[in-house]
């Protein structure tokens, strides 16, 4: 079992040009020299609201989705060309009730194409709780929009 060392979160993780990265978020002690990053594309939307608001408050959608990359390891059977693949939608979020269903394909939101979960965590990083987003979805080719108003993690 391997063991994660508590106190080793939160520097930031710098390369050779002095730039930031990153920032460090854990520490695996039964392996030497490997941890684990957030990367500063993911930090960025919120620095930038709190420079903006004195604070961020994470809007949250309620879904779990997979990458197109990782589908043929999960599913053979599915295929799309762009999006990502709704895979999860939780009980008590906000896409519960918004028409969104396990196996749409969300292509876009708010007309920014979406290839990965990370590019939707990071627009969703840019609203707040409370502000409305709309969703391009694709489901046995035929498109559809869903607004889901986001609340809050």
């Amino acid at each position: 079992m391997q063991r994660l060392i508590h106190g080793n979160s939160g520097g930031p993780l710098i390369n050779s040009n002095g730039e930031m990265i990153g920032i460090n978020s854990v520490k695996i002690t039964s392996a030497e020299g490997i941890g684990f990053a957030i990367p500063i594309n993911i930090i960025k939307p919120i620095i930038e609201k709190f420079i903006s608001e004195n604070k961020f408050e994470e809007g949250y959608i309620g879904i779990f989705a997979y990458d197109k990359e990782v589908i043929p390891y999960l599913d053979s059977s599915i295929e799309f060309e762009n999006g990502i693949y709704v895979a999860e939608i939780s009980l008590d979020g906000p896409a519960k009730n918004s028409g969104l269903k396990v196996g749409d394909i969300i292509t876009r939101i708010d007309n920014n194409e979406i290839n990965k979960m990370s590019e939707l965590r990071n627009y969703i990083y840019t609203k707040s709780p409370g502000d409305t987003v709309t969703l391009t979805v694709l489901k046995n080719k035929q498109t559809r929009e869903i607004q889901i108003k986001l609340g809050q993690r």
